[in-house]
This record gives C-alpha cells, sequence and structure tokens, in this order.
C-alpha cells in the first residue's frame, strides 16, 4: 500500500483527486493539506510515502516546502501536480529533490502509474513537458552541449533499450509500451531504469535531450 498526502489550496481539487485514486486499491490517500505549513505539520503525526504537492499555494510555496520536505522529511518522496507547464519550474523542482512532475490535466491512469514508479524509486516527468523539451533540444543543441547535459561515455544500448528510448521520446507510458511490445509493465520499467543508469541521466527530460543530441534516437 502507498500512502500518501494530497497538498493542494483548493479543496475540491484535493477532493476531485482523493476520488480518482480511491478507484486504486494500491494507493491510500492518508491526508490533505491546504497549505505548505499544513503539509509539515500533519506529516509530524503521519507516516506517508508520497507526498502530491502544488507549487503556488499562500503561506509556503512548493519551493520553500520542498525544501523544508527534503530537510525534515528526507523519505518521503514528492509528486509536483500543477497547472505550471514551463520547463525552467520543472528544472528547479527536480534541482530541489522532486521525483516526479504532473500537469493538472494528467489522465488518472497516468497519475496513477506515476505514483507507483515514484514509490518503486523512478522519476517521472508529464510526456507533454518532455516532448517540450525534446522539441527545444531539437531546435537548440549547442547550449545543451556547452552546459554539460551530455556525458560521454555511455554503455551501449541494446535494440530493445533504442526501441523502449524511441516509445519513451513519443510520449507513451510504461503501460502503453508494455502494450506495444507485448511484455509486462514492470519489464519495461526495468528497461527504463537501466536507460538511465547507462545514459548518466537522472529523469526522463534529460535521457531524451541525451538521446536526441547523441543521435540515439530521430
Amino acid at each position: 500500500m502507498i500512502r500518501l498526502v494530497l497538498t493542494d489550496d483548493h479543496k475540491i481539487i484535493r477532493e476531485g483527486i482523493r476520488a480518482l485514486l480511491t478507484q486504486d486499491n494500491s494507493i491510500e490517500v492518508a491526508g490533505e493539506a491546504a497549505s505548505g505549513r499544513e503539509l509539515l505539520e500533519l506529516l509530524a503525526h503521519t507516516p506517508v510515502d508520497i507526498v502530491m504537492l502544488d507549487i503556488s499555494m499562500p503561506d509556503l510555496d512548493g519551493f520553500e516546502t520542498m525544501k523544508l520536505l527534503h530537510k525534515n522529511h528526507p523519505g518521503v518522496k514528492v509528486l509536483v501536480l500543477t497547472m505550471l507547464n514551463d520547463e525552467r519550474y520543472v528544472h528547479q523542482m527536480l534541482e530541489v529533490g522532486a521525483a516526479g512532475y504532473l500537469l493538472k490535466d494528467t489522465s488518472t491512469k497516468e497519475m496513477q502509474a506515476a505514483i507507483k514508479l515514484i514509490a518503486g524509486g523512478m522519476q517521472y516527468i508529464s510526456p507533454a513537458l518532455t516532448l517540450n523539451l525534446l522539441q527545444k533540444s531539437k531546435s537548440a543543441p549547442h547550449p545543451l552541449l556547452s552546459q554539460g547535459i551530455i556525458k560521454k561515455p555511455f554503455k551501449e544500448l541494446s535494440k530493445r533499450e533504442t526501441e523502449i528510448l524511441q516509445l519513451i521520446s513519443e510520449g507513451h507510458t510504461n503501460a502503453e509500451i508494455s502494450e506495444v511490445l507485448f511484455t509486462s509493465k514492470r519489464t519495461i520499467e526495468t528497461h527504463r531504469q537501466n536507460l538511465l543508469e547507462k545514459t548518466k541521466t537522472k529523469n526522463t527530460a534529460a535521457l531524451i535531450k541525451f538521446a536526441v543530441l547523441n543521435g540515439i534516437i530521430s
């Protein structure tokens, strides 16, 4: 069972997400918070695995809350759920310790999948954001090179890993990829983790940038 706390200053959003997540028996909503400060007070007596966190909140915003979470509750993973679709926010939240970044127009299945991946120790970024990053990396590769995003050498990828990487770049979820390749979702998750390790990247966005700039995928 994955225990989770919802943090959003809009009650109707928290109620809607709770209703969606209760459809999955492996996820338990252990509490709700309307602000970062309320979340920290809740975590003082409520053990959880994941915090679902909005960025735009009163009192303490998502960035300030994330820093305090990292300091006081380092074992709790954070999945950002926000309307802010600017990749700058993605980079900033990942830099301060977030394990995932979802947009609020996500589907129920994607949200559930992201929670499970993060609980399993992986990272997840909304495919829509990943594709935006991919397009920008195609049009302006040189600044990325100068920033050291490409890290060589890296272990050669297998044919299956390259296939999975191409599907990831097209925005497919692990479940969708498993159906296309006629294999289990767990196998796809393992391949995704191996791809991160082989390319020495930290998340899906960085993985796709690396793959495009190194000519691994088109």
